[in-house]
């Protein structure tokens, strides 16, 4: 029986703009509008995009006592990041791991005063809501009355302010409550491109409404998801379920630094989350294997999949690509994959292409300078 596709309430309103829609993660969503990926990648990056991403997430955790230390403490039993710490209007990068020390999920997670905010990935959405209802003395409420908007380029804030001109004091990685049209939106300065942007949660009601009022601003073009992944990968950001997942640990992910000082081998709360025995020893260490990006080269892509070799004639390969394609930004192929820890930057390794092996340089993250707001 063929799956159902859920829909966000912004389905029509893609449909109408000539989107070409596809399942994504159980969810029909855009993967392109006509102006094309590339033309969306780089407006993205010269103006302003905006991007439906109401498939992921959003899930509010309370504290049962009314002490929002208690929540965090609790949260901490299943997530590999420093929550207690976290002030108010902030919000942080976090990991759910497993016993084994694999990543199940990477999220957001927000201070919103007397509870937390978290933000995951639609595709694991139902596994971390599982998780966090094992956590004692929370409750959770998954939202499923509201859609999630990402305004994200140069001009995301000018465009933004004209709505709601509080958001040009935000920085990055703030989180507030504002108010348009008498309705309560979430709104963090984030986003996973690369550039200055912003997360806006919208009551329902209101979802179509607040998009056309972005979309009638010159600056703004609706942006779909082949862009939003060929702009991540510029931004050397990695993607659930490709660049980590349940067998991959933060550190060979190139994700250690999630996993703050409070939390680590000597810390005030170390470990106390799944496989932290296992994490915590090879973040002391170093892992044997980690995420580096390369440059191939000439103007052949290099996708997810493709084994990586030390030598041109081949043997035995180091590594396999786990995100790579044109980067239109850079103007060529870019990829990341997990290779060996002690291979400097600027090693010429080898990519199987069509039973030829491409030469490419392993070269630092990201492939472009992120233009957050400090």
């Amino acid at each position: 029986m063929a799956q159902t596709l859920r829909q966000t309430g912004l389905h029509d309103l893609h449909v109408a703009q000539g989107a070409r829609m596809v399942p994504f993660a159980g969810w029909e969503m855009p993967v392109q509008y006509p102006m094309g990926v590339m033309a969306e990648h780089l407006h993205t990056r010269e103006k302003a995009g905006l991007f439906d991403v109401s498939h992921m997430g959003q899930v509010l955790v309370h504290p049962q006592s009314g002490n929002l230390a208690d929540a965090a403490l609790a949260l901490e039993s299943v997530i590999a990041a420093d929550i207690l710490t976290l002030p108010e209007g902030r919000q942080r990068y976090g990991l759910f791991t497993n016993g084994t020390g694999g990543i199940l999920d990477d999220l957001m997670f927000a201070n919103r005063d007397d509870h937390y905010l978290l933000v995951v990935n639609a595709a694991c959405a139902d596994q971390d809501i599982a998780i966090l209802q094992t956590v004692p003395g929370v409750e959770i409420t998954a939202v499923t009355d509201r859609g999630l908007l990402a305004l994200q380029g140069p001009l995301a804030v000018e465009v933004l302010s004209r709505l709601l001109p509080e958001v040009a004091e935000m920085r990055f990685m703030d989180s507030r409550a504002l108010t348009w049209n008498h309705a309560e939106l979430w709104i963090s300065r984030s986003g996973y491109t690369g550039e200055d942007g912003f997360e806006i949660s919208i009551p329902d009601a209101l979802l179509v409404e607040f998009a056309q009022a972005l979309l009638s601003c010159d600056e703004v073009a609706l942006i779909g998801l082949g862009a939003r992944d060929s702009l991540r990968l510029e931004a050397g950001m990695p993607l659930y379920g490709h660049d980590m997942d349940a067998t991959v640990t933060p550190a060979a992910a190139g994700l250690g630094w999630a996993v703050s000082k409070a939390r680590r081998i000597g810390g005030s709360r170390e470990g106390g989350f799944p496989g932290a025995s296992v994490i915590l020893p090879e973040l002391a260490t170093g892992a044997k294997t980690v995420r580096r990006g390369l440059r191939p080269q000439g103007r052949a892509p290099i996708r997810e999949g493709v084994e990586i070799f030390a030598l041109p004639e081949g043997g035995t390969p180091i590594g396999r690509v786990s995100s790579g394609g044109f980067g239109p930004s850079v103007g060529g192929p870019v990829a990341m994959a997990r290779i060996p820890a002690e291979i400097e930057e600027g090693a010429t390794l080898y990519a199987e292409l069509r039973g030829k092996r491409l030469p490419v340089t392993v070269t630092p993250l990201p492939f472009i300078t992120p233009s957050y707001k400090r």
